[in-house]
Order: C-alpha cells, then structure tokens, then sequence
C-alpha cells in the first residue's frame, strides 16, 4: 500500500448518511490512492439504510461507524469535506487540513421516496469518481529542501518577514500579509509560492482564500531557526500580523 495516500475527511451533522456513503465510496473506488473518514458533528449512528444501498451496490461496509469530529481532534487531512451545511457553517476551518471543501447533498432521511437512500448513494458516487479523476494525477516531485536553498530565502527581507509572521500567528493568508506589511498582493504571492515550492511552507484552500503556514515536515532546526529570528527582532513584524482570517 503507498505510503503517500491523501487523506480525507467527510463531515455531516449525524455521520449517519452522506458523510457514510462518501467514507465508503472512495474507499471503494480510491482505496490505493486515498484514505477515507467520516465524522459527524453530532453523531446519531449509521441509518440501516445507509448500509442497505451500500450493500445493494456491492460495496463493503465493514468499519462503518458513526463518530464525533472531536475524535479526529489534531490530526492531518489532505481534504475535508462537508456535505451539508451545517456541517460547513460549525466547521468551516479546520487546523492542519490541506483543501476545505462544501459539497452540499441534500439529505436522503429527509426524502420520503423509497430510493432516496439509492439516489443520493449515485449522486454522491459521480462526486466521488470525479474527485478521484482530478486529485489522482501525478505531481511533480519537490527539489529536497537543503540548508543552503533554506537559507537562500531567508537572505530575502520580504520572503523572512512573511515567515516569521507566519510563524507568529501559526497560518494566515495574503490577504492578511498583504495588509499587515502594506505590499502589493501579486508580489506576495510571488514571494510565497517560492516559498511553498522550496517546501518551507504549505497552503491549503478554504473557499476564496489561500491559507499558509509552515511545512508540517519543516526540519526542528530550521522551524528553530525562524522562531528564534522571531524572539531576537520583534521590530521586523507589524503587530497586525499576529491576527488571520480564519481565526
């Protein structure tokens, strides 16, 4: 099995419906690329007919269980995806996920017909099958971060404030740094997608912003490093810096 598998988080309110047809179904159909959960941010336990389509689609059911979202409390996901609202709107950020997504099912146990279950099972899965299609796609490899490219961007004023200010709030997006540091925001993001491409930072999406923090593989002395630049030249940040928009 790959060592590289995405990680992937499926929230709804119960954990009793969509959130289980979406863990089960890229299971099934992503299980060598992918890893699938689902939470619910209050749990009622899997609906009998949730299982029932899943069985009548030949798709295995075995782990399924309803849990809380506080049980993935601290972990990592490459994506976390709402599929309903409410879900979206208690958690719409999500500390140390890559991609925040809302994909918005309606609810089959608030559908009376006998084949809601059936429906949302397919609609879902064309979701899923797509979602498979565009995240499956080989990704470059990354130049290894050494020392010296490491210190080739902190000799940039711009480029060390960012991480350091980064560093001070724990994630913010350019907005945010745009504002705090009074720069134009093309030449932020310049600046930060040399960073995140050298490997020092990482970003995820939260609808129309772009989120970044340090890399969570980021080697001790060179976090050390930027923490220490942080404690020894206060002056070199805004106080602004400290606040991001997703707090």
């Amino acid at each position: 099995m790959p060592k590289d598998r995405l990680r992937v988080l499926f929230l709804c309110t119960g954990n009793s419906a969509r959130s289980q047809l979406a863990e089960a179904l890229l299971r099934h159909h992503g299980g060598k690329r992918f890893e699938a959960f689902s939470a619910g941010t209050r749990p009622e336990g899997v609906d009998p007919r949730t299982l029932a389509a899943l069985r009548g689609a030949g798709i295995n059911i075995d782990g399924l269980t309803s849990k809380t979202v506080d049980s993935f409390a601290g972990q990592h996901f490459d994506f976390v995806i709402a599929l309903c609202d409410n879900a979206f709107q208690q958690c719409p950020y999500w500390p140390g996920s890559g991609t925040v997504l809302d994909w918005g099912f309606s609810d089959p146990k608030a559908d009376p017909s006998p084949n809601a279950f059936t429906r949302a099972l397919f609609l879902i899965e064309e979701r899923i099958r797509m979602f498979i299609e565009v995240n499956s796609r080989v990704r470059p490899q990354s130049t290894p971060l050494t020392a010296v490219s490491f210190y080739k961007c902190l000799a940039d004023e711009l480029r060390l404030r960012l991480l350091m200010m980064i560093e001070q709030a724990g994630e913010l997006c350019v907005c945010d740094l745009t504002e705090a540091l009074t720069v134009s925001q093309p030449k932020v993001s310049r600046h930060l997608a040399q960073l995140r491409k050298t490997g020092i930072l990482s970003d995820r999406r939260q609808g129309q912003w772009v989120y970044y923090r340090l890399h969570p593989t980021l080697p001790d002395w060179m976090h050390e490093v930027i923490r220490n630049t942080l404690v020894a030249n206060p002056e070199l940040i805004p106080a602004a810096a400290s606040r991001s928009r997703a707090g």
